[in-house]
């Protein structure tokens, strides 16, 4: 029987990346990702005051909150690409196991953004930022899959 093929999906807010072990046990980075919001500023975003309303019984004006922060906006969004090409993927059958590594409120959102046979081959969640940790340095803290 041939041995599944197992990809691990390092990420957080702003980077991901796909790596897989060699046979040698080596890890090694397949594709990687970086959102093109990670660093700019709010009014880079969209508006960074918020839109004003009047009253109609007086010449007052007030702030409107804006719906959701555009940060967090940006963070879904870029998450969403990564689940969606995760699927593309699976789908290509570039992979038959996954192990996700990513903070924890990534992980939960990851695993909302996870298409049904995405989330089925999920075998694993390790709750740590690995986003900067180079290759060569995974193997001490990616334990080998049980």
């Amino acid at each position: 029987m041939k041995k599944p093929r197992l990809w691990y999906v390092i990420a957080d807010g702003g980077r991901a990346r796909f790596v897989e072990r060699d046979d040698q046990g080596a890890f090694r980075t397949l594709s990687s990702f970086v959102s093109t919001e990670l660093h700019k500023s709010a009014h880079e975003l969209g508006r960074d005051r918020p839109a004003r309303v009047k009253e109609s019984a007086s010449p007052a004006r007030s702030a409107i909150e804006p719906r959701r922060d555009l940060h967090e906006a940006a963070k879904e969004d870029f998450i969403r690409t990564v689940a969606e090409t995760l699927a593309a993927e699976l789908k290509d059958q570039k992979f038959d196991e996954l192990v996700l590594v990513a903070p924890p409120g990534v992980i939960a959102e990851l695993k909302g953004s996870l298409s049904k046979p995405t989330a089925k081959v999920v075998v694993k969640e390790l709750h740590k930022d690995l986003t900067k940790v180079p290759d060569h340095e995974l193997t001490g803290h990616l334990a080998p899959k049980q």
